[in-house]
């Protein structure tokens, strides 16, 4: 999920964590070029990846629904084929608190 600045993200992220719905958030600037209202856009934007777990997602989505800015902001979930076993059991006590 890609939001338009640090601010807005960092918000996002510290209610991620307020919720209890991630174990871990990485964030990194991208550049992102999409289509959106019939143009080609392109802009710089800060790239948020979570680890947590597919139960999560729809309270993750209201969090980000209450702080997001974009009108539509992309949201979406991949399958994990393989942890290892440290990471899994790491993320499920996270989130279990």
């Amino acid at each position: 999920m890609t939001c338009p600045n640090t601010v807005e993200a960092d918000t996002i992220v510290k209610e991620l964590f307020v919720h209890n719905l991630v174990a871990c958030v990485k964030q990194t600037a991208v550049n992102s070029t999409f289509a959106w209202q019939g143009k080609t856009e392109s802009n710089e934007e800060v790239l948020l990846i979570m680890d947590t777990a597919l139960e999560k997602f729809s309270a993750i989505e209201k969090v980000i629904k209450k702080h997001h800015s974009y009108a539509a902001f992309v949201l979406t979930a991949y399958p994990i084929v393989k942890s290892s076993a440290d990471v899994e059991k790491w993320i499920k006590e996270s989130l279990k608190k």
